[in-house]
This record gives C-alpha cells, sequence and structure tokens, in this order.
C-alpha cells in the first residue's frame, strides 16, 4: 500500500489490490482468445490536495488505470474507493455524486470541448447542473471568475468564443474551468501536457499546481514524462507492464531510485551533466513479452543487467528503501545499498 506520511487525513480516492485483464483473440485460422493481464495488485491512495504521479512508457498500464477510476471498466480483481465507497458499486445517488466530484482531464485538447458551443456555454453548463441556487447574474460572475483563474483573459472577449478559436493551451485551461465549474475534488489527468507546444507545457502545470494548493483539488497524473512528475506531484509511482515497480515521495524516489527500470527512466530525461558512461539502456534485440494471469517472476527481467534466475520465477513483494519509499527488486539490499550490479545515474 502506497500511504502518504502524518497526513491525518482519509484519503478521497484509494485503490486496493485491482488486477485488470483483458480477453483478446488471436490472428489466423483459429481465432483463439486469450487473457492478457493490463495491471497486476495495484494499491495506493490520493488524499486531499496532493497529486500522485504514475509514470511508466507506452503500454505500461497508465491509461488503462485513468479508465478504470473513471469507471469505463470493471476490474477483474480488487477495488476502487471514492470517499471510502467503492465506486463500481454506487448507487443512483452516489454515482451521480461521483460523476461530478471525479472529472478526467484528456490528452487532446482539441477534442476535448463540443465544437459547436461557445467556451461560456462550456461553464454554464456544469453550473446550470450542479449549483441551481445561482441566479442569472451570480452565474456570469462565477463564469467570469473561473476564466479569471485559468488564464483566459480578457473574461468578456473568451465567454462568447468558439473551440476552434483558441491555441491548444487555451483549449486545456478552458477545459480546466469547466472542471472548476463542476466542482470536482479529484481530477484524473490523462498526459495533459504532451499534445502541447513546450512552450506553454509550464504554464498548465503551474495552473493544475493552483487548482491543488489553492483550491485543495486532487489529482492522479497519469504521465511518461519523469520530469514533469517530479515538478508537479508529490508522491510518484513507477509503472512498468502493468506492475508497481518503485514508489514513494518525489524526489526520494527520483534522487535515489532503486529499481533499475526507475533507472532507467531517469537516465532517458536530459541531463546535459550526464556523462555517456552514466546513460542506460534497453537491452538490444529484445521486445517486451506480454502478461498473462500465468506470467511470473518480474516484469522486467529481458531488459535487466542485474537479474538472477530467481527474477524470471519470483516477484519480490514491496520492500521498504526508508520511510514512504517503497520497491520491488529481488536483488535490492534492505539495508540501503543500490541494487547488486547498479551504477549511478
Amino acid at each position: 500500500m502506497m500511504d502518504a506520511e502524518n497526513t491525518g487525513k482519509s484519503p478521497v480516492f484509494e485503490a486496493k489490490s485491482i488486477t485488470m485483464d483483458f480477453k483478446v483473440s488471436r490472428r489466423g485460422i483459429c481465432k483463439k482468445r486469450t487473457t492478457l493481464r493490463a495491471l497486476t495488485d495495484l494499491s495506493f491512495a490520493v488524499y486531499p490536495g496532493e497529486s500522485v504521479a504514475v509514470v511508466g512508457e507506452s503500454g505500461s498500464g497508465k491509461s488503462t488505470l485513468c479508465r478504470l477510476a473513471m469507471r469505463f471498466y470493471v476490474p477483474t480483481a480488487g477495488h476502487m474507493d471514492y470517499c471510502g465507497k467503492n465506486i463500481h458499486r454506487l448507487d443512483r445517488q452516489h454515482l451521480k455524486a461521483f460523476r461530478q466530484k471525479a472529472q478526467m482531464i484528456f490528452q487532446d485538447p482539441f477534442s476535448s470541448l463540443n465544437p459547436l458551443h461557445t467556451v461560456g456555454y462550456h461553464l454554464m453548463r456544469p453550473l446550470q447542473l450542479y449549483q441551481r441556487d445561482l441566479t442569472r447574474e451570480n452565474m456570469r460572475d462565477r463564469i467570469d471568475e473561473i476564466l479569471e483563474l485559468v488564464g483566459l483573459t480578457p473574461v468578456r472577449d473568451t465567454y462568447d468564443k468558439f473551440p476552434h478559436q483558441l491555441s491548444g493551451g487555451q483549449k486545456q485551461r478552458a477545459f480546466l474551468g469547466k472542471v472548476l465549474a463542476t466542482g470536482a475534488d479529484i481530477i484524473f489527468a490523462d498526459e495533459p501536457t504532451s499534445m502541447l507546444d513546450v512552450s506553454i507545457r509550464l504554464g498548465i502545470l503551474n495552473l493544475m499546481g493552483r487548482m491543488k494548493t489553492e483550491l485543495g483539488k486532487s489529482f492522479l497524473y497519469i504521465t511518461h514524462d519523469i520530469a514533469t512528475a517530479r515538478y508537479f506531484s508529490d508522491r510518484i509511482i513507477v509503472l512498468y507492464n502493468g506492475h508497481m515497480v518503485e514508489w514513494g515521495d518525489v524526489e526520494d524516489v527520483i534522487q535515489s531510485p532503486r529499481h533499475p527500470y526507475t533507472r532507467l527512466l531517469i537516465s532517458a530525461a536530459p541531463d546535459p551533466e550526464r556523462r555517456p558512461d552514466q546513460e542506460m539502456a534497453y537491452t538490444k534485440g529484445v521486445e517486451r513479452t506480454s502478461w498473462t494471469p500465468e506470467s511470473r517472476g518480474c516484469p522486467f527481467v529481458p531488459f535487466c543487467g542485474i537479474a538472477t534466475p530467481d527474477c524470471e520465477s519470483n516477484l519480490m513483494p514491496p520492500r521498504k528503501v526508508e520511510d514512504g519509499h517503497f520497491v520491488r527488486c529481488n536483488n535490492f539490499d534492505s539495508g540501503g545499498s543500490t541494487p547488486v550490479g547498479a551504477h549511478k545515474v
């Protein structure tokens, strides 16, 4: 279990032993169905006013986790709780509340807004649904306040604009305004800056940071970019092939990575001071294998330079590095040393 230290608060969102399988058909004359395991035994919690980053390469299960959290899928095993209630077993009343309080920020800002409606309408509609006591004047004031908060100024001009009249960054800001108008407590952000120009990504991250620190919003931040995860999030989960391989306080994990895959991700981030002999890379000529319910051992074995025969058959349970920092690695020394054979990044 991944927990925050000394918060004294109950989690706003929690995943408990989540496993997700998909049935797929193989190509060919005999179209046999097989089971692929996208997520394996994931457990973590998100507390009020914090961001938990989920980092990994494409195909690691990040977006699947986000879709489970939004109830697009039902987990094969385990459950997810919002304020202590299983989100996949909510009655009608609690389901309506969850749909208001849990919102998703999509990767593509160009398709996240209805092109037939203005920015003002996108913000007005959730206010009409969830804050019915607002008068017409108060509603317009509230919309102007949200537009000012997300940086879409002058607000009077922005109110009547259509999505095609906005840049990519402005579209994402407008969608964040819609999330605020809805009144969300937990926000699932699925790579919200990956399709934006590098020059405007920081502005979106800073805006989400204000939502977190000033408004108390919680984020599950899905990304492949460990640098933005470090900038924006409080804690981090490193996901590989559907497995949590290392997790904890973001600075502890990045400053002192213990799993070989975490070290590989950090090595991939640009660093002008890193020497060529400090670079890490995947083993050449080896492809990542699909994980199934019958698979055993550590999923990173084919690419790991420190793997032992035991790694192929056994996946080590979580081991504590220090307070709030955990790793799944058979070659990790709980006494505090780096994994056997690993080199500094």
